[in-house]
């Protein structure tokens, strides 16, 4: 084995070889950005409207956390 077909087989080994661990290191870093964007930001604290309202779109926090 030591022909054009051979030599194609192990470009495709090494190509696997590579992109497998480059898409596993991409989930990782996309889960800990989602990680870090869940620990940093504070969605209890966002414009909202204070009195009650009865208009299309007027929505309220059932408790204010600000």
């Amino acid at each position: 084995m030591s022909g054009p077909r051979a030599s194609a087989r192990r470009r495709g080994r090494l190509l696997v070889w590579l992109l497998v661990p480059a898409a596993l290191l991409l989930l990782a870093g996309a889960n800990a950005h989602l990680v870090y964007v869940a620990v940093s930001s504070q969605p209890g604290c966002v414009d909202h409207l204070k009195a009650p309202g009865s208009g299309d779109g007027a929505f309220r926090a059932a408790k204010s956390a600000c």
